[in-house]
């Protein structure tokens, strides 16, 4: 079995980004699905590791070719670029910020030049890439930025529920004016072929809809029959295979349970809400458009658990996870790869299944007592 090389940078130093990564490759079964090469700094790692107990070995290259890609060992670039007697866990600090960047920069090296097929990044913070005088917002502006790529796609996986977004960091208010029938077909096949790229030969899309129950028809909200509608129907002639709109309140379940292949979001609370509660750490973002896949946890650095030894590595996993198998291009062992398959769905899938019984329960409950 081929195993894709994953490249994961650490994140901001100060943060749970170090700490995660090493946790995750604690896992010996990633190990069975690629080779994970860690970017970041030695010193920085190994202070954590005398905190998180993970007794891993460091294997420190120049190269991704050059690691022994074997559990129990952290294969890893250093570019020992933080001062560690002045680092200081859980704060807000230029160097932690410029230290971050850098590990990003190294790892789309990496990436373009082929020597990773794939990126997992951590967090980072916002105003620590601030205060290093770094102008992005963000992991996705950065990557668009160094791969000179023009609005790249993200989307979120959690389970067999995947969602893309017409819209995200924007106000609501700004959300709603820019459901506009253009937009929404440029994205709609822009999703379908991102879904084919990641080896859905359906890529069959449901676009959610913006108001309640889509608006009743107009009744409250004309947004689904003056913008969504017609953009399907175009999207639908130019090839794409889309279906909607879709009420809100009902097409995420429906493609958990693999109705559809992705979900079109149309703002980004609601593709958040949905797959967040489902389950919060497996929700995993990726990005799409770039030369390479990325895929990211979808929590920030946690300074006030930073440095303790704590954190949670389960959204890193599955991270790298998610990477490793998209890159093999290969849905069929994608499927067979899924390791702790019943311990994911009875913590997540099972537990979804009862509380959606127990609200339909509820409805037909209220229902009796109506007049």
């Amino acid at each position: 079995m081929h195993r894709p090389v994953i490249g994961i940078p650490i994140g901001d130093p100060a943060g749970i980004g170090p700490e995660i990564v090493l946790k995750a490759l604690k896992n010996e079964k990633l190990y069975d699905i690629c080779k994970p090469i860690v970017i970041g700094d030695y010193n920085v790692l190994k202070a954590i590791d005398s905190v998180a107990g993970t007794g891993l070995d460091f294997n420190i290259v120049s190269q991704p070719e050059q690691g022994k890609y074997i559990s129990g060992t952290a294969d890893l670039i250093s570019l020992d670029n933080v001062n560690i007697d002045e680092l200081e866990y859980g704060k807000v600090q230029p160097q932690a910020g410029r230290a971050a960047y850098q590990y990003i920069v190294k790892t789309v090296e990496l990436a373009n030049s082929g020597k990773v097929d794939a990126i997992a990044t951590t967090p980072i913070n916002k105003e620590a890439i601030r205060a290093a005088n770094i102008n992005f917002i963000g992991h996705t502006e950065m990557l668009a930025s160094l791969t000179n790529t023009v609005d790249p796609l993200t989307m979120f996986q959690v389970y067999n529920l995947r969602v893309f977004f017409l819209t995200r960091h924007v106000s609501l208010r700004k959300a709603c004016d820019l459901v506009k029938k253009d937009r929404l077909v440029d994205y709609i096949i822009r999703c379908e072929d991102a879904l084919k790229r990641l080896g859905f030969k359906r890529g069959l899309i449901a676009v959610a809809g913006l108001n309640p129950h889509n608006g009743e028809h107009g009744l409250f909200g004309d947004e689904e029959v003056n913008e969504i509608e017609p953009a399907i129907l175009e999207a639908r002639e130019k090839g794409a295979n889309v279906t909607g709109p879709v009420p809100a309140d009902s097409v995420f379940a429906q493609a958990l349970k693999g109705k559809y292949d992705a979900v079109l979001s149309l703002y980004h609370d609601q593709g958040h809400i949905a797959t967040k509660t489902l389950d919060f750490e497996r929700t995993i973002s990726i990005t799409i458009g770039l030369p390479f896949l990325r895929t990211s946890v979808d929590h920030g650095t946690a300074f006030d658990i930073a440095g303790k030894g704590v954190a949670s590595s389960v959204s890193m996993e599955e991270a790298i996870r998610l990477a490793a198998e998209y890159s093999t291009g290969n849905r069929e062992q994608r499927s067979e790869n899924r390791y702790e398959t019943k311990r994911r769905r009875s913590r997540g899938t099972a537990q979804y299944r009862e509380q959606r019984t127990e609200a339909r329960e509820q409805i037909k409950t209220d229902q009796r007592k109506k007049p």
